[in-house]
């Protein structure tokens, strides 16, 4: 694979990161991400394109606003790098694939979508539904280019079937997850439907036992009970990624070893580009 085409992957995913943070400040309050310019939410001086430049400004800036000299949060610095550190990983993770594109795009969205809800305890719909639509679109494509119509039967089983899930969960405990995390569910299993259903399974487990062990060292700290809120869609979030970047060894291991009779290359989900 070109080195120049990481590079260009990265400064997309530092360009997308930007535009996520916009998102992350604006959608909860219910405001446009589109009009006004970005401004400063202390002093409402807009941003000047110099101060504009993902992380780079931020350093450039001593991590504060140019006009009044309020802090500028270190959320922002944190999701333009870690969109950028994501886009290169999947990149070399799928490589030149026809699965990218809707990789790059779930991503983004389950990073606006984590950071709503680790501030906010939200998960917008405003987030969920463009990020499910626009990532079966790259996956409608995919399969368009490569002839995998079965793999996108299997996407929308898994986003119907853990949709569904995660409904019967709020529907006996009402208590344990809120809707959005239902709607959530829908998209990881779009998502990751297309590698197939146990990249679901994966993600859920991956994200429940990250959420349990933190919970857990935060009542061992005292820092937190057993009725202090989570925000459960962040750890969902991270799972997902988690089993687009690493899922791949687990589910082949236990493919493996369920049905012995099926041969390693059977289980690659991705048909790359030469």
């Amino acid at each position: 694979m070109p080195a120049i085409f990481v590079v260009i992957i990265g400064l997309l995913g530092l360009a997308v990161g930007s535009f996520l943070n916009v998102a992350v400040s604006r959608v909860p309050a219910g405001l446009s991400v589109v009009r006004p310019r970005s401004a400063c939410p202390r002093c409402a001086t807009p941003i000047a394109a110099r101060d504009n430049i993902p992380v780079v400004s931020w350093l450039l800036l001593g991590r504060r606003c140019r006009a009044c000299l309020v802090p500028i949060p270190a959320r922002y610095p944190l999701i333009e790098a870690l969109t950028a550190l994501l886009f290169v990983a999947e990149t070399l993770r799928f490589g030149r694939s026809e699965v990218l594109p809707a990789a790059l795009v779930f991503t983004a969205g389950l990073l606006a979508l984590a950071a709503c809800d680790a501030e906010h305890f939200l998960l917008p719909n405003r987030l969920i539904y463009p990020t499910l639509g626009l990532t079966a679109a790259c996956l409608l494509a995919a399969a368009a280019a490569t002839g995998q119509w079965h793999r996108l039967g299997v996407t929308a089983a898994c986003g119907v079937g853990g949709f569904a899930v995660f409904f019967a969960l709020y529907w006996v405990r009402p208590a344990w997850l809120g809707f959005g995390d239902v709607r959530l569910a829908g998209l990881l299993g779009t998502g990751l439907g297309w590698l197939g259903p146990w990249y679901l399974v994966f993600a859920v487990l991956a994200g429940s036992v990250a959420g349990l062990v933190l919970g857990l060292a935060l009542m061992a700290a005292g820092r937190a009970t057993r009725s202090t809120r989570l925000p459960f869609g962040l750890f969902l979030a991270a799972g997902a990624i988690a089993a687009l970047l690493v899922g791949a060894p687990v589910v082949h291991w236990y493919e493996s070893v369920s049905n012995p009779n099926v041969p390693g290359e059977s289980l690659t989900f991705v048909r790359h580009r030469p």
